[in-house]
């Protein structure tokens, strides 16, 4: 334990601190990410501003609270590839959907392919292969951004031909 005797701005006194630890600078997440399993309904009390790990191998379904307009964050990461079926983040209803785009990054070569949404998509899919779940770390953002719309930023890697990971199935 650390022990801190000085003048603090307010009243100009002395006082003693006493820390269990010091951080400099800024702490980001400490958090252990949450597991997805093969299924998990979100929820913002359970998982808004966590870190959530699509983490099986036949792969992760997870489906969105509705959207509001909370402003929440919801980041999802590959911690397991799929090696059956695929990584699924998709929204709770059919009034829902998701805005902005994904970057596609060629696991060859280091190229990529930004995929942005269409008015429909309430869908991620990460197959294994062209749409993502190639490479632990892949990072997907979603904001809950206004009743009906999430915002949704983040890179997945690929191989062959990259494709759109979004799509419209929920109905």
């Amino acid at each position: 334990m650390a022990l801190y005797t000085g003048i603090t701005q307010s009243n100009l006194r002395a006082i003693e601190v006493k820390v269990d630890s010091l951080v400099v600078g800024t702490v980001t997440s400490i958090a252990v990410p949450v597991s997805a399993g093969s299924t998990l309904t979100v929820t913002a009390a359970s998982h808004a501003g966590k870190i959530i790990a699509l983490d099986t191998a036949t792969g992760s379904t997870v489906t969105l609270p509705a959207a509001t307009g909370t402003g929440n964050v919801y980041t999802f990461v590959t911690k397991a590839l799929a090696t059956s079926n695929s990584h699924v983040v998709k929204v709770a209803n059919a009034t829902d959907v998701l805005s902005g785009s994904l970057t596609v990054v060629d696991n060859a070569d280091g190229t990529a392919t930004t995929f942005g949404t269409v008015a429909a998509s309430d869908t991620i899919t990460l197959n294994r292969t062209t749409t993502g779940s190639v490479k632990i770390g892949e990072r997907i953002n979603i904001v809950d951004v206004a009743a009906g719309f999430f915002s949704v930023t983040g890179t997945v890697i690929a191989t062959g031909s990259e494709a759109t990971p979004f799509s419209a199935t929920v109905s």
